[in-house]
């Protein structure tokens, strides 16, 4: 049976900690107020810089949750970075930490003496659901005055944003109800969106779906190209690999640099070696998985699916499920 085999970084992130005070309808990292509080501390971050520049990236952007809940932890995180010569793309920031300008700005400049030179504002219906249009807008505001750059991501719902007013959150029926009732569903038509973790219900109420059996007959053989992608990879603030998009699978980042140890990750081996088909048999011979929905998005909704039923039975362990907070509720 293949494996996986990376030995070669192209472009990502570092996750440095999955707690939010938001619980965003596109989050594919299954991010909220719900997970733990843990934060990647700068002995950690040096590990996981030092392990990504020798596998030939050498800048990174910084994501979460939510970089900015712990300045201080993010200040380690970017002295880290400088330590090891890895460069900062941007940091992410759904702007819900702000309070008023002084203190903004103070925390900004801050972090801009340990080597942030550009946040990614993050605007969007979904991150609108909790935080309020005028707390962007006043991150935005405090960059410009502690001569940080802004990333708006993404500026297309400006208008939109506005028009609903900027001092409230609003609902996603509240803008159905100004932009017309497929508003969500043309969404991921304005900016990219992964249909995976919390989108997958978010989009599944507007898209139609296909059965299991539908869905692997049209699913390629393996999964392989999918894991291996790395043009946009992720490691967490525990030093785990997340390979491709595939959010609620992991393994240690030490077992990059080569084929992932035999029998250490089964659930990986199959993905790579007969994908979705051969997870899904597994699944129902070994385990008893049977689907529970009538249809499916993708080959990654039913993928979720069948993982989720093996968290939640006590008889199954499997180091590659994790973190295991991407399947609470």
């Amino acid at each position: 049976m293949s494996t996986l085999n990376i030995k070669n970084l192209v472009s990502g992130g570092v996750i440095v900690n999955y707690h939010c005070v938001s619980r965003c309808g596109h989050c594919l990292y299954n991010c909220g107020p719900h997970r733990a509080r843990g934060y990647l501390d700068g002995v950690r971050a040096e590990q996981i810089f030092r392990r990504i520049v020798v596998l030939g990236c050498r800048s990174v952007h910084i994501g979460g949750g939510e970089p900015l809940l712990d300045p201080a932890g993010l200040a380690a995180v970017l002295h880290a970075a400088r330590q090891t010569g890895m460069g900062i793309d941007y940091v992410e920031t759904n702007s819900a930490w702000y309070v008023d300008q002084a203190r903004a700005v103070r925390i900004l400049s801050d972090l801009r003496a340990e080597g942030l030179r550009t946040l990614l504002v993050s605007m969007s219906p979904f991150h609108n659901a909790h935080i309020p249009f005028a707390r962007v807008r006043g991150v935005i505001d405090a960059c410009r005055e502690a001569g940080i750059q802004v990333f708006p991501w993404v500026n297309a719902f400006v208008r939109d944003l506005d028009r609903l007013g900027a001092n409230e959150t609003h609902t996603m029926a509240e803008f159905e109800a100004a932009f017309g009732q497929d508003y969500l569903a043309r969404i991921p038509d304005r900016y990219w969106i992964h249909l995976g973790g919390r989108a997958l219900e978010t989009f599944r109420a507007v898209y139609a779906g296909h059965s299991a059996a539908e869905v692997l007959a049209e699913s390629p053989r393996s999964c392989a190209r999918a894991l291996s992608d790395t043009s946009h990879f992720h490691i967490d603030l525990e030093g785990r690999y997340i390979p491709g998009l595939c959010a609620g699978l992991a393994f240690a980042m030490e077992d990059l640099d080569g084929p992932l140890p035999a029998g250490k990750y089964p659930l990986l081996e199959r993905l790579t070696s007969n994908g979705i088909r051969g997870f899904y048999n597994l699944a129902c011979d070994v385990y008893g998985f049977e689907p529970v929905r009538e249809s499916y998005l993708s080959r990654c909704d039913l993928c979720t699916d069948i993982r989720s039923y093996l968290v939640r039975r006590s008889d199954v362990a499997l180091r590659e499920l994790a973190p295991r907070g991407f399947y609470a509720a």
